[in-house]
């Protein structure tokens, strides 16, 4: 063997050595109470890694009463902590229960870090509704986000945002220099796709439709999305019915309630807690697709929808503008005919549901989970080099 082939494989077995020997952990305990959102970011990002990463070792923390395993490979271990998400004690207590396993770096998907987890912490920020739209949400929510979020961009070494302009407003409204926040998208699952509908008929979803997808929650406007399905259902009364896939969330009661309130109960569908095998076939029956939210750190069910080749309606607020581009529909989400007229001329004109079909396919195939991860394995190896 030459000196130079020699040199190259110590060095390789020396960076063996150094990856299999740093433990990064990534805070799951998320996933014991959500699905979407948040949650689903945190479940693609790790299966991401693992197929991207295979010799350093991960700690997932996991909430000690989940019975799920959120562990890809083997090299992947899970950590339990008692620790609840959210809890008012969580930075101190969260450290106290880190603190003996001697993580290198450890990633927070749910923007406030512990005090002290790892010798290293970077977080996730996904938006910052909660200082912009204090009104959605919860009183919980708004102190545990509003009241934390400066002092965990000042302790983070470094910040993910899913947007640039999720970046800009954290620059701007938090005071954070440029260069310590990295902007990674987020990808597609590769199980939304065209897919076909049969399976449907089981969960007595109508054969036409168009579709909500999201959190039953005020920040989404759901209120706002029936009035505009019913001034448009009684100019036409052959309007096809509207599904609304997803689970409860704060104060769901008041947005379901506008169902019987505006006479809608013979038209609208509520599926509720759709299985994930079941979303793309969902997606993939919808005429249309409608995201009429007050504020989107990301909006995925914009992104799913049309990678299953369904045109999608979606707000001109927060990052849906940036994720989407010029592949959809806009709407004012505080003006119920700009819904209506939006709903009814994707309704009428086949041939622009047909080019948005296209368009958003090839659009949709530009998300990748493994990219994202990429980036993000990126800045945990600088962020440890410092």
């Amino acid at each position: 063997m030459s000196p130079c082939c020699a040199v190259q494989q110590c060095m390789g077995f020396v960076s063996g050595i150094i990856n299999a020997m740093t433990r990064i952990g990534i805070d799951a305990r998320l996933l014991a109470y959500r699905k979407g959102g948040i949650a689903e970011y945190t479940r693609q990002l790790e299966n991401a890694l693992a197929s991207l990463d295979r010799d350093t070792s991960y700690a997932i923390i996991h909430r000690f009463r989940d019975r799920h395993s959120h562990c890809p490979a083997p090299n992947f271990r899970r950590l339990n902590a008692y620790t609840p998400a959210h809890h008012r004690w969580e930075r101190t207590a969260l450290s106290l229960e880190l603190l003996p396993r001697r993580l290198d770096l450890l990633h927070s998907p749910d923007f406030i870090p512990p005090r002290r987890g790892a010798r290293r912490h970077v977080i996730t920020i996904h938006d910052l509704h909660f200082l912009d739209y204090p009104q959605f949400q919860t009183p919980d929510a708004r102190r545990y986000y509003a009241d934390q979020i400066h002092w965990a961009v000042d302790h983070a070494d470094h910040i993910f945002a899913q947007t640039e302009g999720t970046r800009h407003d954290i620059v701007e409204r938090l005071g954070v220099p440029e260069e310590k926040i990295t902007v990674h998208l987020l990808g597609i699952n590769p199980a939304f796709r065209p897919t076909l509908t049969d399976i449907l008929a089981a969960y007595d979803v109508p054969a036409d439709y168009l579709l909500f997808v999201g959190t039953i929650e005020p920040r989404k406007n759901l209120v706002g999305l029936l009035q505009a399905y019913a001034q448009l259902y009684r100019r036409r009364p052959d309007l096809p019915p509207l599904v609304l896939g997803g689970q409860r969330g704060w104060n769901a009661d008041e947005s379901l309630a506008a169902i019987d309130e505006l006479r809608l109960q013979t038209q609208v569908v509520w599926f509720e807690d759709v299985p994930f095998d079941i979303l793309p076939a969902l997606y993939s029956g919808a005429t249309l697709l409608v995201l009429p939210s007050f504020h989107e750190g990301f909006g995925l069910p914009a992104i799913e929808a049309m990678a299953c080749g369904t045109p999608v309606i979606v707000a001109e607020r927060g990052s849906l503008p940036e994720v989407v581009g010029d592949h959809g529909i806009y709407i004012d989400p505080e003006d119920i005919e700009s819904i209506a007229d939006a709903i009814q001329q994707l309704l009428d004109d086949a041939v622009l549901r047909e080019q948005m079909r296209v368009r958003g396919l090839q659009h949709a195939a530009t998300f990748s989970w493994y990219r994202t991860a990429e980036i993000a394995l990126d800045v945990y190896r600088r962020v440890l080099a410092t």
